[in-house]
């Protein structure tokens, strides 16, 4: 379980590889997502999650994902999941994450 944890984070990692500065840290049984300091995402669960705003959360739920429930009575409701079409296209994905990170900057 654990190396399929590894696997996918490195996966993750490889595919935000256009942005400068973007580091990854254990966190809660997941991994935070920093650029140049600014923790902007989490991977957890075999889903990567970035932070969202009132603006930007929109292009989400356009694409029917959820919020972030680390647990049953908990949800972040600032961070939502990153559509699986994104997450392929690190092209796309790195765009989505600068704007996570300006977000959360």
């Amino acid at each position: 379980m654990n190396s399929q944890k590894n696997q996918f984070k490195e996966y993750v990692l490889d595919q935000l590889r256009r942005l400068n500065g973007v580091e990854c840290k254990s966190m809660f049984g997941g991994f935070g997502l920093y650029c140049n300091g600014i923790f902007f995402g989490i991977i957890a669960d075999g889903c990567v999650y970035f932070k969202t705003n009132a603006t930007t959360v929109e292009a989400y739920k356009e694409k029917g994902m959820q919020p972030f429930k680390p647990s049953a009575k908990q949800t972040l409701k600032n961070y939502y999941e990153v559509p699986e079409e994104i997450l392929e296209d690190d092209e796309e994905l790195a765009q989505w994450a600068q704007l996570a990170t300006r977000v959360a900057g």
